[in-house]
């Protein structure tokens, strides 16, 4: 098999047929094997009645439905998990991603050698206050510290390497860093091609202002998670090693300074204080470090998504 869509989707069901429809016609067009992965995150309209009608009309269409509403690094974490195509193409439900760019995608990983392309919607339809201009901003913060030189690190539509997308794990809110994720695991070729962003159709934007508070937080996260994620000893440790030699020269020096003039009472220098303090959150550093070495080596399958329905497997 060629390529696999793999589509999240909450609340989207008047897209659904025009959407399928398109891809269709694109695969069809260009002779391609395929196949479409519709995820749905808990959507309480009639999304999942649209998918179970549409899958006896395109025997290329399978869908996933999750009990609730998890959000969309786990619906895209388990259409991960079921792809089978050689490349593997995201793309948002709301019709705003076009599928006739799936070509070109298709030419850049497959002849041009990329590991990952991302989509570029260098001209917008969102509004400019509530969605251009944040993303503008959260996406600047994103190169400087990642050293991808991408200008819409979340954009909807992307296309992977087959082995990319089993290489990596999607969880919480981190879809919007899927190339940092890659990155991380060693997939450096990362391209970017510009698309066309398309005014939405049906339905509202599922999105408000607080996802970008969460982007950036979770921006943090996965900063953290590539320096220290097999090793929290190594942050913690160094950390609690310099409160701790912090409040260990502090007693020295109060202890000096006793014998120096007996007469000053120890508790009365805020030196004594700031030992303690230091020495305290030092050994809190370290006890923090070891707990996260223990959580580290054996947590569970953090991925755990209950699953209500399954179609066209």
């Amino acid at each position: 098999m060629q390529i696999s869509v793999v589509i999240p989707l909450f609340n989207e069901a008047e897209s659904l047929p025009e959407l399928i429809g398109w891809i269709d016609r694109v695969m069809q067009e260009n002779k391609f094997s395929y196949e479409v992965i519709m995820v749905d995150d808990g959507s309480d309209d009639e999304s999942w009645h649209v998918i179970e009608t549409l899958q006896k009309s395109y025997a290329a269409l399978k869908g996933i439905r999750f009990q609730r509403n998890y959000g969309k690094s786990a619906a895209l974490n388990e259409g991960f998990k079921a792809a089978q195509g050689d490349i593997v193409v995201t793309m948002d439900a709301d019709l705003q991603d076009s599928p006739d760019e799936i070509p070109e995608f298709y030419d850049m990983i497959m002849n041009q050698g990329y590991h990952l392309v991302s989509g570029w919607k260098k001209k917008r339809y969102d509004n400019t206050f509530t969605k251009n201009i944040p993303s503008k901003i959260y996406n600047a913060v994103a190169r400087k510290s990642s050293g991808i030189i991408l200008h819409d690190f979340n954009c909807g539509i992307k296309a992977y390497q087959l082995k990319v997308v089993k290489s990596i794990e999607v969880f919480g809110e981190m879809h919007r860093y899927i190339p940092i994720l890659a990155k991380w695991a060693g997939f450096k070729k990362i391209g970017e091609k510009v698309v066309v962003h398309q005014a939405r159709k049906y339905g509202t934007t599922k999105f408000g202002w607080e996802r970008f508070v969460n982007g950036f937080l979770d921006l943090m996260t996965i900063q953290f998670l590539s320096k220290f994620g097999k090793k929290p000893m190594q942050f913690f440790g160094l950390i609690g090693t310099l409160f701790f030699l912090i409040g260990f020269i502090s007693v020295g020096y109060i202890i000096t300074s006793k014998f120096i003039q007996p007469e000053t009472g120890i508790t009365n220098k805020p030196a004594f204080y700031i030992a303690l303090t230091s020495m305290l959150i030092g050994v809190q550093l370290f006890l923090a470090g070891f707990i996260a070495e223990l959580i580290n080596r054996n947590a569970p399958d953090r991925n755990s998504y209950l699953i209500s329905e399954k179609i066209g497997w």
